[in-house]
């Protein structure tokens, strides 16, 4: 499917072109501004509706405000086709979130947001999903997204685009880490705790102009990982939350799920299916906070000096335990019936999951890879992966390597439906291509996303990227392909015949420049659960 207005023309024409966005040192004076200060963004695109989202401050109290909205098939809003009102308050912080219905499938629109005394927000751009025969729909999938490491030129990139329908955001959206420093210095000052902490955070964030942008120009579906409460999230607890000094994990998790929803145009559901007519069904998960079970930390593993014992222990005990889960037994359980149904209504299931689905296994070499002054935490990680391998363990446990039981059951779910599987991942900050088999048979692929910004395994190791990347994959017998040193994102182009992934490299993070180095490409073709040779 072709975007029918131009994207390019669209941006000129409302005031976002690369010279009329924020500069760096005027990004934290909009968290604190009155009026629309944060733009506007969609989401949740169905083939009749559309979430729509902005942010209004009152200039003065904390009564609540309404806002009407406006939907229109063109961007001067001389053929207006539906709309709506909203109310917004202090009490979730100024943010507004509306569902319009009754609007055509695989149709662009353009909306915006009226307060009460006329003032406009800018014109937002969005498009609902097709019914039918549909040729061609192509997706831009992000994840990693840490603002202090670099500037979001894969952002930017994207939103410039012309052949793209939707953006999907994988997690990781925010970093919840603690100082920051100028121009990418993130506010509050200190890592968020409280409700206030995590919304100033959102603010800073949403104040980038390319992510503004993106927004703006195309819906969004998104899904959070952890790093959008603290590092290494699970149901209990996380790496980065110690209640000792921080108090309790509950009301964190508690607080960092209510700002998602009330920054992000995103429902309230924690999963959901998409369907693109014929051609494919999406689906969102949550595997991070609801239902995941605890796994070990590397430095837990460590703690005696002997990481084989712990692993041999951990090996034969809970990692094996079929009641190991990152959905959950409800959405297992939801996930097995929506593939059923609709690989026998839609060519393509693509699964958007926060971590890798594909095993990576290190072997002893990757210790000799370690600059001599690395850090006792990543020296203790690889470690302890280069001794998993031995045992015949994958080599990390935060994603679908440490719960075994669970992903032979999402894979033969997979299988049973006779799915066209292809998960949609990120996490890792490198990026990966994985076939996927379960019982010695094929079961789908996974497009592993590398990130926007954040620093992937050419921080932690010396040899250059590609010998790396070459190593990983002849010890990885699911590794068809990886690049361990650059960022950007992805670009999925579907079609019935086969889904292709070019992952984007972009040529910087350091400075503002949305240029792309290089690419590479992987396809899968309808039925064969492999990607092409």
């Amino acid at each position: 499917m072709t975007l029918d207005i131009d994207r390019r023309t669209f941006i000129a024409g409302t005031g976002l072109a690369l010279g009329g966005l924020l500069l760096p040192s005027r990004l934290l004076a909009t968290s604190f501004a009155t009026g629309f200060t944060h733009n506007v963004a969609s989401g949740e695109p169905g083939q009749d509706s559309i979430l729509l989202w902005t942010r209004y401050v009152a200039a003065a109290g904390d009564h609540p405000v309404s806002l009407d909205a406006e939907i229109a098939l063109d961007p001067q809003f001389a053929r207006i086709v539906g709309g709506g009102a909203v109310q917004t308050g202090a009490y979730r912080d100024w943010t507004a979130k509306l569902l319009i219905d009754g609007l055509k499938p695989g149709t662009t629109y353009f909306y915006r947001f009226i307060a009460s005394d006329g003032t406009k927000s800018p014109v937002g751009r969005t498009r609902t999903l097709p019914v039918g025969r549909v040729p061609r729909f192509g997706v831009a999938v992000f994840s990693c997204s840490n603002a202090p490491v670099g500037w979001f030129n894969a952002y930017g990139h994207a939103a410039r685009r012309t052949d793209l329908d939707l953006w999907f955001h994988v997690g990781d959206y925010i970093y919840e880490g603690g100082p920051s420093r100028p121009p990418r210095q993130m506010e509050p000052a200190y890592e968020p705790i409280s409700l206030a902490d995590y919304r100033l955070r959102y603010a800073s964030y949403r104040a980038d102009p390319d992510l503004q942008q993106l927004h703006q120009t195309a819906p969004m579906i998104a899904l959070w990982d952890d790093h959008e409460v603290a590092d290494n999230s699970w149901e209990g607890g996380a790496n980065n939350h110690q209640p000792a000094t921080e108090g309790s994990w509950d009301a964190r998790k508690s607080a960092a799920m209510q700002v998602y929803r009330e920054w992000m145009p995103v429902s309230d559901e924690p999963w959901k299916a998409y369907r693109i007519g014929d051609l494919a069904t999406i689906y969102r998960t949550e595997s991070r906070l609801l239902a995941r079970t605890w796994h070990p930390e590397p430095d837990d593993l460590m703690a005696g000096g002997d990481p084989g014992a712990a692993l041999k222990a951990y090996r034969d005990g809970a990692w094996a335990a079929p009641s190991g889960t990152l959905l959950g037994s409800v959405q297992e359980s939801w996930m097995a019936h929506r593939l059923k149904a609709d690989a026998r209504e839609t060519t393509w299931q693509l699964v958007g999951m926060g971590t890798n689905v594909g095993s990576v296994l290190m072997s002893e070499k990757a210790l000799g890879w370690l600059a001599p002054n690395a850090p006792a935490a990543v020296v203790n990680a690889i470690r302890v992966a280069a001794t998993a391998h031995s045992l015949g363990m994958p080599s990390l446990f935060d994603n679908w390597g440490g719960y075994p039981a669970a992903r032979s059951r999402f894979l033969r779910s997979a299988q049973a439906a006779d799915a066209n599987l292809v998960m949609l991942t990120g996490d890792s900050h490198n990026a990966w291509a994985f076939d996927l088999a379960e019982d010695g048979r094929p079961a789908g692929v996974e497009f592993g996303g590398h990130s926007v910004t954040s620093n992937g395994l050419e921080k932690i190791f010396t040899p250059d990227a590609g010998l790396v990347a070459r190593h990983l994959a002849a010890a990885s017998p699911e590794l068809r392909w990886a690049d361990t040193s650059r960022r950007g994102y992805m670009m999925i182009d579907v079609t019935p015949a086969a889904v292709t992934g070019e992952w984007q490299f972009m040529e910087t993070i350091k400075t503002r420049n949305a240029t792309v180095a290089a690419t590479h490409r992987m396809t899968v073709e309808r039925g064969r659960k492999r990607f092409a040779a």
